[in-house]
């Protein structure tokens, strides 16, 4: 090959590459009408495995409202996965710095999300671990956050979470776990569901074995004792819950 042709190749080469760097954000950015949750909801489409969200009108079968929800129950969430949820812009900074180092060095990749973030991932996205999909979601949840009121962002994400297997929603957990509506979750029950949030297939196993874990008996009592810090729950509640056992309990 020719030298000119070669220089005229690379010259192709680094002019497609720039111009994918310049448009991709932009591809990102309109890729979906997140405004569209003010007047429709995502709808699961999935016949089995994990759920794929459809924005439909019309509320889905066992949708709770925010105000339908329990303050216990908002506030664990809320505690445990995202406490300055109602402060920052939907990207927690510092968490976001460590996890790009983490990229950078090669160390691992790990979520580092808001409850934003993990809301535009089910409802938008896939569950795919690669910095492609996670430059989409940051742009998503900047776009979210300025259309959205953060209690519309906290329904869709606790419509939307899963926490356990094939246990999607906090209402379908509310009834599987306790029987009862969210609206009537104790702190103590709150808790339990805040602690399934990381790992919810993995951390199932205290109400498979109807006997919680060491560990989720030591995170039930931590994240409790950040609803008190928090002011969720008084001292009182707090004593009165943290050693209470679930009805399933042995």
């Amino acid at each position: 090959m020719k030298a000119h042709t070669k220089h005229r190749l690379l010259k192709i080469l680094l002019t497609g590459a720039a111009l994918l760097v310049l448009f991709s954000p932009l591809y990102m950015y309109f890729s979906h009408d997140v405004e569209a949750l003010n007047r429709w909801y995502p709808h699961n489409i999935s016949s089995s495995g994990e759920p794929l969200y459809e924005l439909k009108p019309g509320k889905p079968k066992g949708w709770v409202r925010i105000n339908e929800i329990s303050k216990s129950a908002k506030g664990a969430i809320v505690i445990s996965e995202d406490w300055a949820f109602y402060q920052h812009q939907g990207i927690d900074v510092n968490q976001l710095k460590t996890a790009v180092q983490e990229i950078l060095t090669f160390e691992r990749f790990r979520g580092a999300s808001t409850i934003t973030q993990q809301m535009v991932k089910n409802v938008f996205l896939s569950s795919d671990r690669t910095i492609s999909r996670k430059i989409h979601e940051l742009i998503l949840t900047h776009k979210v956050e300025q259309v959205l009121a953060k209690d519309k962002i906290l329904e869709v994400y606790l419509n939307c979470i899963e926490f356990g297997p094939d246990i999607y929603g906090i209402r379908e957990a509310s009834y599987h776990y306790f029987k009862k509506h969210p609206s009537a979750l104790t702190p103590r029950e709150s808790a339990f569901l805040a602690m399934l949030l990381p790992s919810p297939k993995g951390y199932y196993i205290s109400f498979k074995n109807k006997k919680l874990t060491p560990f989720a008996t030591k995170r039930i009592k931590t994240i409790l004792t950040k609803m008190r810090m928090g002011k969720v729950i008084g001292p009182e509640r707090f004593n009165s819950e943290v050693s209470r056992k679930f009805f399933w309990e042995k």
